[in-house]
């Protein structure tokens, strides 16, 4: 590799698209010379106040306007946070994709949901390869994460080495495959590493997060502890380890498995295909042979654990689930924890289940998929970056970060907590934030994608709040005078059959002032428009205290 800069002494830009100040949403745009490398393509999911939304992608403005530069995109694993946004971005920025064997497993699923099978580029890279791309080089690492075949990614470019440790722990007994490869995290410290963006999910927490095995042992003990139960664990569908755990212990005491839920059911299908799982033979069921067996001969492995409405758990406890309905004698574990933002639905679906009389476990039965401190500072020590840039977590996250790199001697100056859009240069004669590029959030509503902005979102948010009122009228332009009307509709204001007076008071009120623009000769539809918007606004709120959306309809006949 040169280790002089060429390109008349052209700098090495790391730009966030996303994936900072918040989980999910993660990429970032590696850009030097007439070459840019994209790692990873992740959505995040809407916010309690982004009504009717399914899906938030990031805004790739960026890569659209430099599209003759981008090279690909670099996958480190298989999360929506870094791989959901991928169909929707590869219909405008057609270019190959390199990911791991499950990775692309999961992503060539959603491709063919989308239909880009056909169209989208893509190639399956081992741990240890490397691929060129332009100006830029990248091997893939084995690390461990709460999914099978996470990397990282070492980025060399004639600036210098850039290490992405992507979502990690260091577990040294991982379930499936081999421990974290830190020797070569080593060996690319000594060749000497620009900068490293490292993981900060669980920077604010001390010690080590302990190996996924543990749960498996966990399990053991639980499914001890219920023999005469029927048992339900509820966990994340990408979390293929864990999945591999609770097929174990049903085996080990002679239980047959269902799994339930569509994403479940499909990353299982494409982990048991790549070989990343094992399940002995006769030991999966289908819903439909669960009545063949004696309920505390069964374990039905759910998603839902983070209390989505539309999860297979949330309606079997809602009562909604077509086939199985969960009661007394049944024991429900939850395997996970609740992301920020999900704990008052997941405390709401608890209580649903311990109502229907379940017995509900959420206690211990979860480790966590992301590195704390002593990882954290083991990956330091191990690499001695000049630059440290966190990732992958929220302002405090980052912070955490930034403050552990400290205290493993890197220079204040040296570290940089970015914001997404934050053009950050690195050469060597020093590294800065130079400027700032477009970034955003894009809002998929069913199949909408970007047409829902933020007037619609406020007006959602209007209409949630306050309700809407709608008033016909029909004008005879030439006489100047109303024909019909006007009428008021409501809805989500106040329950009509009991407000008779208050609507027809509006009513009156709003027919009083058109007729006095009318007989003023004022005929013009966007006067009398808003001059029924003051009316009846100003009268409702002085009667309610409310501000509904008032839509005035007219009419000429």
């Amino acid at each position: 590799m040169k280790k002089k800069e060429n390109n008349s002494g052209s700098r090495l830009k790391v730009i966030p698209l996303g994936g900072l100040e918040q989980i999910g949403m993660n990429i970032t745009a590696f850009e030097y010379g007439d070459s840019i490398v994209v790692v990873d393509c992740g959505l995040s999911f809407p916010a309690d106040d982004m009504l009717g939304i399914d899906l938030v992608i990031p805004d790739v403005t960026y890569l659209k306007e430099n599209i003759d530069k981008v090279k690909g995109f670099v996958i480190t694993h298989g999360h929506e946070d870094h791989i959901g946004a991928l169909p929707y971005v590869l219909k405008e920025i057609n270019v190959p994709v390199y990911a791991t064997r499950l990775t692309m497993g999961i992503i060539e699923n959603k491709l063919k949901e989308h239909e880009l099978t056909k169209t989208a580029k893509r190639k399956v890279v081992k741990f240890g390869q490397s691929i060129n791309l332009g100006q830029f080089r990248v091997e893939f690492i084995k690390t461990n994460h709460s999914i099978v075949d996470a990397a990282a990614l070492a980025i060399y470019s004639p600036a210098g080495i850039v290490v992405h440790t992507g979502d990690f722990k260091v577990d040294y007994t991982p379930v499936f495959g081999d421990a974290i490869d830190l020797q070569r995290f080593a060996e690319l410290g000594k060749k000497g590493v620009l900068a490293l963006m490292c993981d900060s999910t669980n920077a604010e927490r001390p010690g080590f997060t302990p190996s996924e095995r543990t749960v498996g042992t966990t399990f053991d003990t639980l499914f001890e502890e219920h023999k005469n139960t029927r048992i339900f664990v509820a966990t994340f569908a990408s979390n293929v380890d864990r999945v591999q755990q609770i097929i174990n212990s049903a085996y080990k005491f002679g239980r047959k498995v269902c799994v339930e839920g569509r994403s479940m059911v499909s990353i299982i299908e494409t982990a048991r295909n790549l070989g990343c799982i094992s399940i002995p033979e006769n030991t999966l069921i289908e819903v439909e042979q669960m009545k063949d067996y004696p309920s505390e001969k069964q374990v039905i492995i759910t998603t839902g654990s983070q209390g989505e409405s539309m999860a297979a758990l949330s309606r079997m406890a809602g009562g909604m689930h077509r086939k199985i309905t969960i009661g007394p004698g049944d024991t429900v574990i939850f395997s996970s924890n609740p992301i920020p933002g999900n704990e008052k639905s997941v405390t709401k679906v608890i209580n649903e289940l311990i109502r229907k009389g379940a017995d509900v476990v959420f206690q211990d039965a979860h480790v966590s998929g992301h590195a704390c401190q002593e990882e954290i500072k083991l990956i330091y020590s191990l690499i001695r970056p000049k630059y440290a840039v966190p990732v992958h977590g929220e302002i405090k996250h980052l912070k955490a970060q930034a403050k552990i790199a400290q205290s493993l001697g890197i220079e204040k100056d040296n570290i940089f907590v970015l914001s997404s859009g934050d053009v950050l240069e690195m050469g060597e004669s020093g590294a800065g934030v130079t400027g700032r590029v477009p970034v955003g959030a894009i809002l998929v509503d069913g199949l909408g994608v970007g047409d829902v902005g933020n007037v619609v979102l406020r007006d959602r948010q209007h209409l949630a709040e306050d309700g809407i009122m709608i008033v016909v009228m029909s004008l005879d332009r030439m006489e100047g005078q109303l024909v019909a009307g006007p009428d008021i509709v409501s809805r989500g204001f106040v329950y009509v059959k009991e407000s008779d007076e208050l609507i027809e008071e509006a009513r009156q009120t709003v027919d009083e002032a058109l007729q006095k623009c009318l007989d003023r000769g004022i005929t013009d539809w966007g006067r009398l428009k808003n001059t029924t918007k003051d009316t009846l606004g100003d009268y409702v709120w002085k009667k309610t205290k409310r501000r509904p959306m008032i839509l005035p309809i007219i009419m000429e006949v």
